[in-house]
């Protein structure tokens, strides 16, 4: 798929998710929709899923699709955990090659996990995305996911 294929699906999905969440207010909710929507759309991502800031510096699993997940991460290990803690997007095109992977599944390839942080600054999630294809995230998945993680961020209340 091209980057510019890429995009126009990530424009249909972020319209559909945009309808389908309206009004919306549980997080959970939210987050389940997002991953069946997305996991539904790209051939390629073979895992696609939430895990929650359940306490300081540890993710638990939340809405996913695909195969067993891992069923908490400390911010200290793994993909997840690295963008939990700095707060910045995570691709990875061959996850054999990142310090502290952590395998939930041997099909995994390569991954790109998403900060979800709410308007007024607080981390409550990741977007995570596996892929049994190396190299198969790149800045058009950046954007288009960080779009979509902006309005599960939007449904936590503000302080």
């Amino acid at each position: 798929m091209t980057p510019a294929d890429k995009q126009q699906v990530y424009e249909n999905v972020v319209d559909r998710v945009r309808r389908l969440i309206e009004g919306e207010t549980d997080p959970i909710a939210v987050m389940a929709t997002v991953a069946c929507e997305l996991h539904h759309a790209f051939d390629a991502f073979d895992w696609t899923g939430f895990y929650r800031v359940v306490g300081p510096g540890l993710l638990k699993i939340g809405p996913y699709q695909g195969t067993h997940g891992c069923l908490t991460i400390p911010f200290e290990r793994g993909v997840c955990g690295a963008a939990a803690r700095l707060r910045q997007t995570q691709i990875v095109p061959d996850v054999r090659e990142f310090p502290g992977y952590i395998a939930c599944s041997s099909s995994c390839r390569s991954e790109i996990v998403v900060p979800v942080v709410t308007p007024d600054g607080t981390l409550v999630a990741v977007l995570d995305i596996d892929s049994d294809r190396l190299a198969a995230f790149e800045e058009t998945d950046r954007i288009g996911l960080e779009k979509v993680c902006s309005f599960v961020a939007a449904v936590y209340p503000g302080d």
